[in-house]
């Protein structure tokens, strides 16, 4: 049997065929509930290669330790089965990222798009690859390489789009990754990720009313989305920047932070935002105490660099010495091993923890410094430009409390002709 797109599927039946189909259609919207309907394709069918393929990708792609003797389980479980070229080499992918190497899994990815160009489970897998890893280039080239193979008449051409838009804007050609995310909206407006990538667009120009009433005109990502969280974020970032605290505040109080959400992704927008609010001088009272709490489980973790860093925010501000004592000895195993984690850890999560703590501590001479050594190559351990930005207002801030003013003023004028320059484009 064929999937959607016409691949052949080994281990199927009708049943499960309808199910993986499905699943895959809510996993291009980041649809929670594509969790639940993969593990119904596999009990309609447990020799599906694709179910256990898919389940292992939504496992993985979370960036916790936690989830990967699950995502491991499926990867087994797809091995030991009969498989064809394609499922091949999505094991293999993940393989390699199961053992640590991000850039290896993306290869994989890359060469079986290539040769698949249908496979979208392949393409958002290699795209968050790209963004984990920090590789604004292959966001776009990963897409761009595939596009012409695509049309609107070939299932989930939305989801293409919504990709694309977000490379684009990663590489910074912020008018034409509009109109592919808008594109994509107009097409399926419950696409979270075409919403996020236009939302990147508005965020990057400071474009701040326009970003408010894209965010809030849609209420279509707000539903059973992996990514409700984030776009809820970047909501909140817009009412930061018109100064307006109270709304940010009233929106981590809610949407971003009131289900109390264990999930690293979802901790990372927690962390940031109530950073970003301290920076502007906020008193966000005993708010960090329970974002430290929940990111308790994975401070020993060490699993990727830029978890630890959002995690230490939590530690260092809500007084978790304990933790933090935890988050570098994790950090430092993970320097010691030989995978991709070690060099984002070694490059730039310790010293970006180191500078968080010094911040924290009073300390702003040793932030300065340590931020100043990584901010140029900060993208080395993933995240977006509009994430990465944190370390560029800490730096500022830093320079500005630890009596560096002339730097402090260099800091400024660079950021105004910057954010002069984008809303040009």
């Amino acid at each position: 049997m064929k999937d959607a797109h016409g691949y052949q599927l080994t281990g199927c039946n009708s049943e499960a065929q309808a199910l993986l189909d499905q699943a895959l259609a809510q996993f291009r919207c980041l649809h929670a509930e594509s969790l639940a309907t993969t593990e119904a394709t596999l009990q309609a069918s447990p020799e599906l290669v694709m179910g256990h393929v898919l389940h292992a990708w939504l496992y993985l792609l979370g960036t916790e330790a936690a989830a990967l003797p699950v995502a491991r389980t499926s990867y087994e479980r797809a091995l030991e089965l009969p498989h064809n070229d394609r499922e091949a080499r999505h094991l293999q992918a993940l393989r390699q990222l199961l053992d640590g190497r991000w850039h290896a899994a993306g290869r994989v990815l890359e060469d079986l798009s290539i040769d698949y160009p249908h496979d979208m489970l392949a393409l958002q897998a290699g795209q968050q690859t790209d963004f984990f890893t920090g590789d604004a280039r292959m966001l776009r080239d990963r897409i761009a390489r595939v596009l012409p193979d695509w049309s609107l008449e070939v299932p989930g051409y939305h989801a293409l789009l919504g990709l694309y838009a977000f490379g684009l804007e990663e590489c910074g050609d912020y008018r034409l990754a509009e109109r592919y995310g808008r594109e994509a909206i107009a097409l399926q407006p419950d696409d979270a990720w075409a919403q996020h990538a236009v939302a990147h667009v508005l965020e990057m120009q400071g474009r701040r009313e326009e970003g408010i009433a894209w965010m809030r005109g849609n209420p279509a990502w707000q539903q059973d989305s992996m990514l409700a969280v984030h776009n809820w974020w970047h909501l909140a970032l817009h009412h930061i920047e018109l100064d307006d605290c109270d709304a940010a505040l009233a929106l981590f109080d809610g949407p971003v932070n009131g289900r109390q959400s264990t999930l690293a992704l979802e901790l990372i927008d927690a962390s940031a935002l109530l950073w970003r609010l301290q920076l502007r001088g906020v008193d966000v009272g005993e708010r960090w105490a329970g974002v430290a709490e929940r990111w308790a489980a994975m401070a020993a973790d060490g699993n990727y660099a830029f978890n630890d860093f959002h995690a230490a925010m939590a530690f260092a501000c809500a007084g978790r010495d304990d933790l933090l004592g935890l988050l570098r000895e994790a950090q430092r195993r993970a320097c010691a091993r030989v995978d991709d984690n070690a060099r984002f850890t070694s490059q730039i999560g310790a010293p970006g923890v180191e500078a968080v703590v010094a911040f924290v501590e009073g300390d702003h001479g040793r932030c300065v410094e340590r931020l100043r050594a990584i901010r140029n190559q900060a993208q080395r351990f993933g995240g977006s430009h509009a994430q990465r930005d944190l370390v560029d207002q800490t730096l500022i801030a830093a320079a500005e409390r630890g009596g560096q003013q002339r730097l402090a003023r260099a800091l400024q004028r660079e950021r105004q002709l910057l954010a002069e320059q984008r809303r040009m484009q």
